[in-house]
């Protein structure tokens, strides 16, 4: 079980982590938190404002952000479109993004928050590293915030295709993305082993 996630009887998945490994998740899980912003109405206490507050309609500056928050209209791989059809699907992409990203930043926000809290109960049960059990509920939204970590990341290291991350593992020990390239590869093995856990 180290270093992977296996299937529970009855459904949920564990995985066995060690300290080193529960304090890189943490904080990573709070670095995604503070990335991603509080949400629009948190603190006011009116719940009908928050589920009718509009979002931004302009694509986030950080490229992280845009990376977890993209355009719903405009495909990357397709060829630039004429501008008549650009400014259609500028226009498409801000109106889509007003009445979506709340809503999409309060799950990613609900899945990092998740996260903490799991690994936070798994620490107060004692020292050393421990076996982290996750409901089927738990493994969607630690499947979800791991997704996010590693495009997260992957935006931070420039990954845009898999040559990218063929290059990632050639990288000698002394570059200074070593350490974000290692996380990066551990993390897509969480994530590949909690997805097998998943599937019926």
């Amino acid at each position: 079980m180290p270093g992977h996630f296996e299937p529970l009887p009855g459904g949920g998945a564990a995985v066995a982590l060690d300290e080193v490994e529960i304090s890189i998740i943490r904080s990573l899980a709070v670095q995604l938190l503070e990335l991603i912003g509080p949400g629009p109405a948190e603190g006011a206490g009116d719940p009908l404002a928050e589920l009718f507050a509009e979002g931004p309609s302009e694509p986030p500056a950080d490229p992280v952000l845009k990376r977890l928050f993209p355009d719903a209209y405009r495909d990357p791989e397709q060829a630039p479109a004429s501008p008549g059809k650009a400014e259609e699907q500028r226009a498409h992409s801000a109106e889509f993004r007003r009445y979506t990203e709340n809503d999409l930043r309060a799950g990613k926000r609900d899945n990092a928050l998740a996260v903490i809290r799991s690994l936070d109960e798994l620490a107060a049960t004692g020292g050393g590293g421990a076996v982290l059990k996750l409901s089927p509920e738990e493994s969607k939204r630690w499947l979800g915030a791991l997704n996010d970590l590693r495009l997260a990341i992957g935006s931070r290291l420039e990954i845009v295709d898999e040559d990218d991350t063929d290059d990632l593992y050639r990288l000698p020990d002394e570059d200074p993305r070593k350490p974000m390239v290692m996380a990066y590869l551990w993390l897509g093995g969480l994530q590949e082993t909690l997805v097998s856990t998943l599937l019926p």
